[in-house]
């Protein structure tokens, strides 16, 4: 495979390490901020689908335009944390080639925009309905199997951009991926029970 004419949402279904150093090696920030904002636009339906309620044309709009601007912010965070953790582990990357790598995993979970509009098509009422009452149309359980499968090839994408990213094993890359997720889920549980004790307490 020739690393200098990738076309990453191509190359990264099969050959995300290659796609993550192609990345790094040949592509800038700004492609990379190009990389997120086009998967944000594809995303856009589940925005509009999870909204549960009638669509306004003023949030049709806010969410065209900031859905790619939170994208990006939160690529600069979980690429800032990918990037400190794995200098724990002896890691050799830096931020932005961290967050080069990092973006293309991003393509993968973008992909869900798509089944859910096919969703849309062929059973709206089951889609937008939160309490409907007919049969479980097929389509709800070829979504939720693509939404997994997307789910974890997007997670194993992230592990072997950030492997290349810091020239170590996935192994490594696994547990920084994993250890933030677990510190950060211990805290939210911690001051969500905290918040629960205290309200009830009060009573």
């Amino acid at each position: 495979m020739d690393n200098n004419t990738l076309n990453p949402f191509l190359s990264v279904w099969l050959h995300p390490k290659q796609t993550a150093r192609y990345m790094i090696d040949h592509k800038t920030m700004g492609f990379a901020m190009i990389i997120l904002t086009i998967c944000s636009i594809i995303a856009l339906p589940i925005n509009f689908f999870d909204y549960g309620g009638p669509l306004s044309w003023g949030f049709i709009i806010a969410t065209i335009i900031f859905s790619p601007i939170v994208t990006i912010v939160v690529m600069f965070i979980s690429a800032l944390i990918a990037w400190g953790v794995g200098k724990l582990f002896k890691g050799v990357a830096t931020y932005t080639e961290m967050y080069r790598a990092t973006s293309i995993a991003s393509i993968p979970s973008a992909m869900l925009g798509p089944i859910y509009l096919i969703w849309f098509v062929v059973s709206p009422d089951f889609l937008l309905t939160p309490d409907f009452e007919g049969p479980i149309p097929a389509i709800f359980w070829i979504a939720i199997l693509l939404s997994i499968v997307l789910g974890i090839w997007s997670f194993v994408v992230s592990i072997g951009a950030v492997a290349e990213a810091h020239q170590f094993s996935n192994w490594k890359a696994f547990f920084t991926l994993v250890i933030p997720a677990i510190i950060i889920f211990i805290i939210l549980f911690a001051f969500g029970a905290v918040l629960i004790w205290a309200m009830f307490s009060s009573f």
